[in-house]
């Protein structure tokens, strides 16, 4: 496995630093999430960051994804705000173009995205016309600029589990540039089958991961072993997956260098099968 760590859990590093910090504990990569302090994308100097970041990931001998899920990047008011189907989605749109042009220059493959809330008063089929609407548009860049999309179901959001994921993916033509970020702990949280059997059904559409501890019905982001998900199978059935498999604990940088630790030596444990009490030992011993 190419284990990665999702650097909104080092937001108090800098990028260098936590990359560094990442390639130390014998991570293979990082999900880099673009926000403030992490290749703010309206930052003076940007391209100049890119480079250098760019150059730092080579030297390390890091793969590198870009993820979008910064809460406040676009807007400090509202968390996520605008989303691809609100009215203002321009800025959003816009980011995720950015996005995808910094992902090229960093030679990262995939860029992460989630449609957002549904807005009051717009029915369901209204917002699923616009969402693949707007991602058809993403697409066309996505082509130009050689990226692949990553598309995340959130627990809450329009889009919240796999039904949802192929539903967009048929109305978008099953374009093959349109592919699916997998969070386990989402599936865990939202799905009806058990998580070997959703990561079997995920994996053909398949271009990134994202991995954490979680409680069935209640999205929080959870250390391994403070949760409920047995990894031993789970990771068991990523076999054949040969992309990133990412930590995402954006809660957790208060205690960054030593939560990444603790999660790099569980995952290799439960991928080996070592892990004790069915995969939920919390490997902090």
């Amino acid at each position: 496995m190419k284990w990665a760590y999702c650097t909104n859990g080092f937001g108090d590093h800098r990028l260098a630093e936590a990359l560094a910090i990442l390639h130390d504990l014998g991570y293979a990569g990082a999900a880099i999430t673009l926000d403030r302090g992490h290749l703010d994308p309206y930052a003076p100097g940007l391209a100049a960051e890119v480079s250098r970041i760019a150059g730092l990931l080579e030297r390390l001998g890091l793969d590198a994804v870009v993820e979008t899920g910064g809460r406040y990047t676009l807007d400090p008011w509202r968390k996520h705000h605008p989303t691809l189907i609100s009215e203002d989605a321009g800025r959003r749109a816009e980011f995720l173009t950015t996005a995808m042009r910094i992902a090229a220059d960093l030679g990262a493959p995939v860029v992460h995205l989630w449609s957002g809330v549904k807005p009051d008063g717009m029915t369901e089929e209204e917002a699923y016309a616009r969402l693949a609407d707007r991602c058809a548009r993403l697409l066309d860049e996505a082509e130009r600029t050689g990226i692949t999309l990553g598309f995340e179901p959130e627990p809450g959001m329009l889009v919240r589990d796999l039904d949802g994921y192929e539903r967009l993916r048929r109305m978008l033509g099953a374009h093959p540039r349109f592919g699916l970020t997998l969070d386990i702990g989402h599936c865990h949280c939202v799905e009806r089958d058990d998580l070997p059997a959703c990561v079997r059904r995920a994996l053909p559409y398949t271009v990134h991961v994202q991995i954490e501890d979680m409680r069935r019905e209640v999205h929080e982001h959870l250390e391994f072993g403070e949760g409920e998900i047995d990894f031993v199978p789970v990771l068991a059935a990523l076999d054949g997956y040969s992309g990133l498999v990412a930590v995402e604990l954006a809660r957790h940088g208060h205690a960054a260098p030593q939560v990444a630790r603790r999660s790099i030596e569980f995952l290799r444990r439960a991928h080996e099968g070592r892990v004790a009490d069915g995969g939920r030992a919390a490997g902090r011993g």
